[in-house]
């Protein structure tokens, strides 16, 4: 395999196919990636097993050679990036060696065979249906961070994808939180299917979108799901489970309601988190009158107490939150103000931005 491109052309599509590769593996060559050269364009492929990223790239770039190899991915990617800005590269692939040379610089890497590289087996698609990248990505930062992380409950490791007639809905919780994004957009002839993407799926795929409009193909099928933007092509095995009836948490009618600025409320609970429990991170809200007092306190007797107005006319409450919580919400709306409504003091709080309500949060209280 022989080929000339420069640094520019394959900088990205490198990041993003070595960047799902793991830096402890099962299989050597899952270290590596595929790189095949064939007509005019050159695919890089990078796996886990779980999830495999592709790229196609036609652009500047001249194949003098067909063929398949596999290049260590880490290795690889550090060596583009050490290159100079607009550098011309070379690879020329024989036999268990690989050569790159750019400029005055060279090097040789160790190969591993083409045929002994995985791929992540797709299947046929249930349902198929296509999104613009600002909705997808939309539908995934709103809820990505409430998924759980190694909880012995592995349906919660991951992102609920709901598709049906109406639209499509995310959904994430680690049973303490629960975070739910709607795109109420009508896909004609579509069967309802519902999905897990795993946790490492989920990150993979918001690192594939961009801010354009472009379309991205999204693709559903029994245990795997796939996305196809432009080169850009990523596919992900699915959680093989069932995924909590979020419904049932979701408060109903809650009748206590506090509107605020989000951004003072934001800092308000910035400046009580920090001499608040570590290991807790829980903090006191007293409710009453157009008035929010915020209280933390620590093992060692230090306390933070802060006071804002908001508009609330309901009854004194005081209920405990996990201030890590509050924040993570905080940061992914985007309103000028917040709405949280409460039921009473033992019931979970139902959080959302006014003017975005195709976004919702949950966040269950806390004994102080």
């Amino acid at each position: 395999m022989k080929l000339k491109t420069n640094r520019e052309a394959l900088l990205k599509g490198l990041q993003l196919a070595s960047g799902v590769v793991e830096r402890r593996q099962t299989l050597p060559v899952l270290a590596n990636l595929l790189v095949v050269a064939e007509g005019e364009t050159l695919s890089l492929t990078g796996t886990d097993l779980e999830v495999e990223v592709q790229v196609r790239i036609t652009s500047e770039l001249q194949i003098k050679q067909a063929g398949r190899a596999t290049l260590p991915a880490r290795k690889l990617m550090d060596i583009w990036r050490s290159l100079p800005e607009g550098a011309e590269v070379s690879i020329e692939v024989d036999g268990a060696k690989a050569v790159v040379r750019s400029g005055r610089s060279r090097f040789t890497l160790a190969t591993l065979p083409a045929a002994d590289f995985p791929s992540v087996e797709g299947g046929d698609a249930l349902v198929e249906f296509d999104a613009q990248q600002p909705h997808l990505k939309r539908l995934i930062d709103q809820v990505g961070f409430s998924m759980a992380q190694q909880d012995v409950r592995y349906f919660l490791n991951g992102m609920l994808l709901e598709v049906d007639a109406e639209g499509v809905r995310t959904v994430a919780t680690d049973g303490h939180r629960l975070a739910m994004c709607s795109l109420n957009r009508a896909q004609q002839g579509t069967a309802s299917i519902s999905a897990i993407v795993p946790r490492k799926g989920v990150a993979e795929l918001a690192r594939l979108i961009s801010d354009s409009n472009e379309l991205v193909r999204l693709s559903i099928g029994k245990g795997h799901l796939r996305a196809e933007q432009g080169e850009y092509a990523l596919t992900t095995k699915l959680v093989d489970g069932k995924f909590p009836d979020y419904k049932k948490v979701i408060p109903a009618n809650p009748d206590q309601i506090l509107l605020g600025d989000r951004l003072a409320l934001k800092h308000a609970f910035h400046r009580a988190s920090i001499l608040s429990n570590e290991k807790y991170r829980g903090v006191r809200l007293l409710l009453d009158k157009d008035e929010l007092t915020i209280q933390a306190n620590n093992p060692e007797q230090e306390e933070a107490e802060e006071t804002l107005p908001v508009e609330y006319s309901g009854e004194r409450i005081e209920i405990g939150f996990n201030v890590g919580y509050l924040q993570d919400i905080l940061s992914v709306l985007n309103t000028e103000t917040v709405r949280v409504a409460f039921t009473d003091a033992n019931s979970s709080a139902l959080i959302e931005g006014e003017g975005a309500e195709d976004a919702v949060f949950v966040v269950m209280p806390m004994r102080l």
